[in-house]
């Protein structure tokens, strides 16, 4: 996840059917779409994901996310009246290149929709492929903050950075006169890191300084010395590749764990034993976890994927606002838009509401802790943070 910026129980059918109709908000999705359209064709939705690549394991928790909130939203039918929605999916390979392509043949192929866009550099690229062709696009786990209010047409199912940043600052309270050092890797991460962390919690009346490595260190006594030396009240940690191990486990050794707050982004599941003994010493800005939530839409999903992981709420969310644009919308993008705009639900984080000025998608962020040590590595919530104090400033919608 950022910070990258790191890197970004069955239902009853009742329970399931009333779940379902809170979820979409505004009518059973068996009711005729009110925008229009055949009434048999299908409602084609492109998927243009990493299925392969870098970020393959994201994209899987996405795909799974979204095929088990499609069936939640649709009472498990699949369609929203009669018309059945239609998914095709497309690897990205987290290439903007291929997924320009992708959304470019789908589009042409009748796809109204388009969501997915698990890297941020993919988002960015195909954003502007919507608003030229008048389809709408939902972004998925891509955390940059330029997706928000990059076009009317541009929605996003996943949090982005500022709400990383945002949680870490949760984690020392009031920071007028608090000293926060950024710890990161030399280059364009560390950048943008160090540069959100100013942004956020510098501008909050923190003192915000950094001490930075090279992307090639394997050595970090020095680093972890310099850190001990500015005694800060917050190290927030940006950290990417396979020295995590060693550097977590030097911090550990220097005594810095045990010296301050030390504050970064809790990945995914599969990441947890590269803390090694430090991670109960970490303070964990988190995105999601499972058990980080109880919500009906959380169990729905749960019951479908037996373990929730940090990506799995965002598929989710994007097939309920699938459902909510074809359901409200029909074959008319424009309604499809309005019928987002301010809409609120509940889904697996708990209240989501879409922002109607900029389409920032306001939720839940989570403080948590690890317990145990390695593979046995168990998460849980220490706070959880509304969507109103995770808010990113509005701004200006750019076309």
């Amino acid at each position: 996840m950022t910070v990258r910026t790191t890197r970004r129980a069955f239902l009853s059918a009742a329970t399931m059917m009333a779940a379902a109709l809170a979820a979409t908000a505004c009518g059973s999705p068996q009711d005729t779409a009110t925008g229009g359209g055949d009434s048999a064709a299908p409602v084609k939705v492109g998927l243009v994901y990493s299925q392969s690549g870098a970020l393959a394991s994201y994209g899987k928790q996405y795909i799974e996310g979204f095929k088990a909130g499609l069936d939640f939203a649709t009472q498990g039918t699949g369609k929203v009246g009669d018309r059945k929605i239609e998914l095709t999916e497309v690897d990205d390979a987290g290439d903007p290149a291929k997924a320009v392509s992708a959304a470019k043949d789908l589009i042409g192929k009748g796809a109204k929709i388009i969501a997915g866009s698990t890297a941020s550099g993919v988002a960015l690229q195909v954003a502007p492929i919507a608003a030229q062709n008048k389809v709408l696009f939902i972004s998925g786990p891509a955390a940059t903050d330029a997706v928000t209010g990059a076009n009317k047409y541009t929605f996003r199912s996943g949090r982005q950075s500022y709400q990383d940043v945002v949680t870490a600052k949760s984690f020392i309270g009031d920071p007028t006169g608090k000293k926060v050092v950024v710890f990161a890797q030399d280059g364009a991460f560390g950048d943008a890191n160090e540069a959100a962390v100013k942004a956020v919690i510098g501008s909050a009346g923190a003192t915000v300084s950094s001490v930075r490595a090279p992307a090639s260190a394997t050595e970090f006594t020095p680093f972890a010395s310099q850190i001990k030396t500015a005694k800060p009240d917050l190290l927030f940690v940006a950290w990417a590749g396979t020295t995590a191990p060693a550097m977590w486990q030097t911090l550990d050794q220097q005594g810095v764990l045990s010296s301050t707050t030390v504050v970064t982004g809790l990945d995914i599941r599969a990441s947890w034993p590269t803390f090694g003994a430090a991670g109960a010493k970490i303070s964990f800005l988190s995105h999601y976890f499972d058990g980080a939530s109880d919500t009906e839409a959380s169990k729905a999903l749960k019951a479908t994927v037996n373990t929730i992981d940090l990506f799995h709420p965002d598929g989710f969310a994007a097939a309920q606002m699938v459902v909510r644009a074809a359901q409200e919308g029909g074959d008319d993008v424009d309604k499809m838009v309005t019928a987002l705009e301010g809409w609120s639900f509940d889904g697996v984080k708990g209240k989501m509401t879409i922002r109607a000025a900029d389409h920032a998608l306001l939720q839940p962020m989570f403080q948590a802790k690890l317990t145990g040590s390695g593979t046995a590595f168990t998460a849980t919530a220490q706070k959880s943070l509304t969507g109103d104090e995770t808010a990113p400033p509005a701004v200006a919608m750019k076309g």
